[in-house]
């Protein structure tokens, strides 16, 4: 039993820093997961400290595919974790005993990992062991993820574990590798090593140590899983590509980003929906019925009326054969054990003769000295508790409740949150633009560096922004003053400029321009808009409708709507003008109206079938009427009353024709 709550049953898997068992909450009758840590860990108060810190961060992450945190805790010398208990096994066992996985597959269960890591990384947490092992799938199809923090805690103990590195150095990011940094990006590259492992069934980089397999990746990409086992999508080529990405920058930004981008892939490819199989050998389904014991196996009895007890090698005890009523054994020079058979009574004392009970005084003495001795070690137990009480109490409320911010100016973010850490203070990250210090460089505290503060109190970690960077333009000019102030920066006036993109009153353009890193307190003009610049309409008289438009977008002007009107002096399909008319001035951006001509070009019918001319003229709108002296449609036209004259739609046109 741990802390007389929890009971400790079969162990279910053993780790470089814990061995995981069965376990039920007695008070809740709950069964739990219990994560032991290793002694060596255990020991270390460093080790310790933090994991009680990651422990209270995680328990409040909350997502179904996060491992539920229940409770931590240390009792003699033990320290434990107690978790959500999840009825399956761990990704490693279904990869062992199925292999590589199809891709439908292998989005169903990265998906949810990288859904549960955008939760703890939009909280400000880190995985930092991201692999098959601290993958669980339940026997309902649910994925989860697992150990959160524990590599933190085990790297800020003094103590040294060869197998956090073993059981990790196959899915290290190049940047753990040489400066022992994570941030979400590390996840990114741990789950893009994943994937490639459930789509080929081994990972990347392989070697004799785990020291050469870590640093190959440093030198080295990860190659695409279709070069390992064929018929792995490009698009996963890709993805995978990206996540392991050597350089943290052209990775994706956090876990979230990476889920986005996987569920694009889903779609383009169209995978089914997939419920991931528990393994059905696993340590978890085995520690519920653990094999049974070999029973011992009686010997023989040694004749009637005897009963032997059997026990295994090396116990302490031996069989005892008793025979009610046996004679007593020849004197065969072996000394045999007499066994009494018959339960001798002893009689109570009420059954006693009171004349046997004689009234002895040394006896009510010595029982009045024992009665003494007992309370005055009582009272004296009591005295001592007291005073221990008051001792701590006045430590505590003179000096042990306070402690000093310690001196952290100079260090990187993740350093310095570890101290304020250990110093059992609550960190709040503040941003503040520097000329001098790089990125993430803590540049002080609030309070300062030294100040005596209580235990537990909020801190504010003043972090480097860097340089900072103008703004984009757009906005309004009160939005654009409020961020250019933001980032220390002074905004003043830079006059008016023609815009046709930006409204009358708008920020036009910031000088320097936007996306320029400057000196802190830096001026930046601020150039409003004064509308869009005055144009004249062009001439686009005759030209195709086309034609005139492109004329128009030249000088900014659109066209709202065309209108057909008749021109007999502009050919059909062409522009007689626009409205407004040519040469007026308008604003960049103004509509007009476009004047198509729907004139129609009369054609030439001398010589044709009266039939023919018929015909032509129908298909382009106009009307015929034949003069000729019988009804007759394979007579010639000799004359005509218009010929190629442009006329409007539906105008007659009269010939002659013969015979």
């Amino acid at each position: 039993m741990l802390e007389r709550r929890y009971r400790v049953d079969a162990p279910i898997a053993r780790g470089g820093m814990s061995t995981v068992y069965r376990g039920l909450d007695t008070r809740l009758d709950r069964p739990v997961a219990i994560k032991v840590m290793d002694p060596q860990f255990a020991a270390d108060p460093a080790f310790l400290t933090r994991f009680e810190f990651e422990a209270r961060a995680v328990a409040r992450l909350k997502h179904p595919a996060l491992v539920a945190v229940y409770d931590q805790g240390s009792d003699r010398g033990h320290a434990f974790l107690v978790m959500e208990l999840v009825d399956g096994g761990t990704l490693r066992e279904l990869l062992r005993e199925r292999g590589p996985m199809p891709p439908h597959a292998v989005a169903a269960v990265v998906g949810p990992v990288l859904d549960a890591l955008a939760v703890a990384h939009r909280g400000g947490l880190v995985h930092r062991d991201v692999k098959p092992e601290n993958i669980l799938i339940s026997d309902s199809g649910e994925v989860k993820i697992a150990d959160f923090g524990l590599v933190r805690a085990a790297a800020a103990a003094t103590t040294t574990s060869n197998s956090v590195i073993l059981g990790t150095a196959a899915y290290l990011s190049p940047e753990q590798v040489t400066s022992g940094v994570a941030d979400p990006r590390s996840d990114v590259y741990s789950t893009g090593v994943l994937m490639f492992e459930l789509l080929t069934g081994t990972t990347p980089f392989t070697g004799d140590t785990s020291l050469s397999i870590a640093y190959q990746r440093i030198h080295d990409d990860v190659p695409p899983p279709s070069s390992r086992i064929a018929g792995v999508p490009a698009q996963f080529d890709r993805l995978v590509a990206q996540a392991t990405h050597r350089e943290p920058a052209h990775r994706f930004a956090d876990a979230g980003e990476m889920a986005a981008a996987l569920r694009i892939v889903c779609e383009q490819l169209e995978l089914p929906s997939y419920r991931v199989p528990a393994p059905r050998r696993s340590a978890q389904h085995q520690s519920v019925n653990p094999a049974p014991q070999p029973t011992p196996t009686p010997h023989p009895t040694q004749g009637p009326g005897a009963t032997t007890a059997a026990f295994a090698p090396g116990a302490a005890a031996a069989a005892t054969t008793v025979t009610p009523h046996s004679a007593p054994p020849a004197n065969d020079g072996i000394q045999h054990t007499r066994a009494v058979t018959a339960q001798t009574v002893r009689p109570s004392v009420a059954d006693e003769d009171p004349a046997d009970q004689v009234d002895d005084p040394q006896a009510h003495f010595a029982d009045a000295r024992r009665r003494s001795r007992r309370t005055t070690v009582v009272w004296l137990l009591v005295v001592a508790l007291l005073a221990l009480a008051l001792g701590v109490g006045g430590w505590w409320m003179g000096s042990g409740r306070f402690t000093a911010v310690p001196q952290i100016g100079g260090l990187n973010k993740d350093a310095a949150l570890t101290a304020l850490h250990d110093a059992h203070l609550s960190p709040e990250i503040r941003g503040e633009y520097s000329d001098s210090q790089a990125v993430d460089i803590v540049v002080g505290t609030d309070p300062a560096a030294g100040s005596r503060v209580t235990r537990g109190s909020s801190v504010a970690l003043v972090t480097s922004l860097g340089r900072p960077t103008v703004p984009p333009a757009g906005g309004s000019v009160n939005d654009t003053k409020s961020q250019l102030t933001a980032r220390t920066l002074v905004p003043v006036d830079g006059g008016e400029t023609f815009s046709s993109k930006v409204p009358i009153g708008g920020v036009a353009a910031l000088e320097p321009a936007p996306g320029t890193a400057v000196a802190v307190g830096s001026s930046v003009k601020v150039v409003t808009s004064k509308g869009s610049p005055p144009v004249d309409v062009p001439d686009v008289k005759g030209m195709s409708e086309n034609a005139a438009r492109a004329a128009l977008d030249k000088v900014g002007i659109t066209v709202s709507e065309t209108r057909t009107v008749f021109d007999k002096k502009i050919e059909g399909g062409k522009i007689i003008g626009t409205d407004p008319a040519v040469g007026s001035s308008v604003s960049a951006g103004t509509s007009v109206v476009l004047l198509v001509s729907n004139s129609v070009k009369v054609p030439n019918l001398l010589g044709r079938t009266v039939s023919s001319a018929r015909e032509e003229l129908t298909r382009i709108g106009l009307e015929l009427t034949v003069r000729q002296l019988t009804q007759n449609d394979s007579s010639l036209i000799v004359s005509q009353s218009d010929k190629n004259d442009l006329v409007a739609k539906g105008s007659n046109v009269t010939v002659v024709a013969i015979p």
